[in-house]
């Protein structure tokens, strides 16, 4: 209900989810399904790089384009500036639509803040699969020193739909126009089961209420009956969420933070240590990730629900950042993400 109030989507049965963490092998279902597609291909990223992995993609894309296939590509104006400058001629140059969202204006309607960005990762291709989650378009290696790892979701059924039209949405706000593919939001929906692979996505920046992806994990978190596990690699809690962990803790719930050992923001670093012995106190068990750089960010309850997107834990994600996360109830995926 609580989700129902904050999102602008309903939650809906029926849907598949297929975890893909390990970076290259996503990348490779993503270049395959662009390859496949039929119809369109629909992005949207805070990052595609000009490097190994940026350049694959736009390959891909390239070749869609010349079969005919409507090939949209979103990115963040700050975040994909590299691209944009780099990558976004040649696209164009082969019939891809390029839109820099975002970009920064000091006046109008569309004036944007340098701090506030959109945050979001997500494909959609033919309106019949789409991926989501942490992962940008840029080599696992772009942190010097430390090699990325990642949680991208390929899913299909009726919540395709629903991320589709967070894409588009992003889109208006930078053209004011809706191509000719929204056509398939107004389609005849498909028949769902809504005891089945039932989920909601929960997106939250412009356009949407500010802080959704926040009130939502406090509201698990006070939910929880025996376990509650919180990845992400920035973590500064506000004092809603902080209170939400150490009092879950406290009744008997056991609460994992999985974080990392090594980051590449030394300073959100040592903000978010500041915040350890107040957890540690009341028996927020840390777990400190090693290996690798672990940008994924997610968090799951008990063996019921799950919560993935790009969304970090912490004050940019929650009221500044255009972010996308999915609610799901599947205990097929909680399986899965504990694995």
């Amino acid at each position: 209900r609580l989700a129902d109030a904050l999102s602008s989507f309903p939650a809906v049965g029926g849907c598949r989810f297929e975890l893909l963490p390990v970076y290259a092998a996503a990348i490779d279902r993503i270049v395959a399904e662009i390859d496949g597609a039929r119809q369109y291909v629909h992005l949207l990223f805070y990052i595609f790089e000009d490097d190994d992995v940026g350049r694959r993609v736009a390959d891909a894309l390239v070749r869609a384009a010349a079969r005919g296939v409507a090939v949209r590509a979103l990115m963040d104006a700050v975040g994909s500036r590299g691209g944009l400058r780099a990558l976004g001629p040649r696209l164009r140059a082969a019939g891809v639509e390029v839109v820099a969202v975002m970009p920064l204006r000091l006046w109008g309607p569309n004036a944007a803040r340098f701090d506030l960005r959109n945050h979001r990762k997500l494909i959609v291709v033919d309106g019949e699969v789409a991926y989501f989650g942490s992962q940008n378009i840029v080599s696992a290696h772009a942190n010097r020193g430390l090699v990325n790892e990642e949680m991208l979701v390929r899913t299909t059924g009726p919540i395709v739909r629903h991320l589709h039209a967070v894409l588009l949405g992003d889109r208006y706000l930078e053209t004011g126009t809706l191509p000719p593919e929204s056509d398939d939001l107004s389609a005849p929906p498909v028949a769902d089961r809504a005891d089945d692979g039932l989920a909601q996505v929960v997106p939250s920046g412009p356009g949407y209420n500010e802080g959704t992806a926040e009130a939502v994990m406090i509201a698990l978190m006070y939910g929880a009956r025996a376990r509650v596990v919180l990845t992400s690699p920035y973590v500064i809690p506000s004092e809603a969420f902080l209170a939400a962990m150490t009092s879950t803790a406290r009744r008997g719930v056991v609460v994992d933070l999985i974080v990392d050992a090594e980051s590449n923001k030394p300073l959100v670093k040592l903000a978010q240590q500041s915040f350890y012995d107040s957890m540690l106190r009341t028996g927020v068990r840390i777990h400190r990730h090693r290996g690798s750089f672990l940008h994924a960010k997610h968090m799951s309850i008990d063996d019921d629900v799950a919560l993935i997107g790009s969304s970090n834990f912490d004050i940019r994600s929650f009221a500044l950042n255009a972010e996308l996360s999915v609610l799901i109830c599947d205990r097929g995926v909680v399986a899965d993400l504990h694995a």
